[in-house]
């Protein structure tokens, strides 16, 4: 993670250094430097298969129905987006977040997945609009990929006999609106943006290379962001 915020500062420096990169406010192109929230959802949409043994546990356990939960993050991202014209532009951003998988409800308390590494590639097509004043809204949609590394089993799935949990790169949409707030006539300026992502990727947990249980889960995290901008 420190070594992704540094890249991202370094290419925000270089990006705001460059002098023939001369900041307007109607230029083409647009840097933006964020704080980001990644609020997941992650409770289990439906259990696709359970191994007998696995769920003679949970049932010895008092275990009746199985949810889970994943926590939250905030992180550095870095966006770029390419102006068609004052009303239509591209974004696409850069980041990784970081979370853990969690029981919830009944498995309240248990450890599912650690160190899930998400990599929310994400490609909007947003439109602004021009209110005449400093403030120019926005809304916009498209495809988002979530690729997922590093993903290990958690304490209480490790105990139940699993070594090895794989989570799904798994296609979604992202609805998206926001606000940029131009200062002066610079190409510096502030912006809030939010978004949410449909996404439901499958866990799978392996005991000795053998599925012993198979879940899908409402990931559908908001995405909630404020930074400074560059444009020009």
């Amino acid at each position: 993670m420190r070594k992704m915020t540094m890249l991202i500062a370094a290419a925000a420096a270089t990006a705001l250094a460059t002098p023939a990169m001369a900041g307007s406010p109607d230029g083409k192109i647009q840097v933006k430097v964020l704080g980001t929230a990644v609020l997941p959802d992650g409770e289990i949409d439906s259990v696709k298969y359970i191994d007998g043994g696995l769920a003679g546990t949970f049932a010895d356990l008092g275990v009746s129905s199985v949810d889970a939960k994943a926590n939250d993050n905030v992180v550095p991202t870095l966006a770029v987006e390419y102006f068609f014209n004052k009303t239509f532009s591209l974004e696409t951003i850069c980041c990784f977040t970081q979370h853990h998988v969690n029981g919830d409800a009944d498995l309240a308390g248990t450890e599912l997945v650690d160190h899930v590494l998400i990599l929310p590639a994400t490609l909007t097509l947003k439109a602004h609009l021009d209110t005449g004043t400093m403030f120019k809204p926005y809304i916009g949609a498209g495809p988002a990929w979530f690729i997922v590394f590093d993903e290990k089993p958690g304490a209480t799935a490790r105990d139940l006999g699993v070594d090895r949990v794989k989570m799904s790169n798994t296609l979604g949409l992202a609805l998206q609106g926001g606000v940029d707030v131009p200062l002066g006539d610079s190409g510096f300026g502030v912006s809030l943006d939010a978004k949410k992502y449909f996404i439901k990727p499958t866990a799978k947990f392996y005991a000795e290379d053998v599925k012993v249980l198979e879940t899908k889960h409402n990931l559908d995290p908001w995405v909630l962001s404020a930074g400074v901008s560059y444009r020009f």
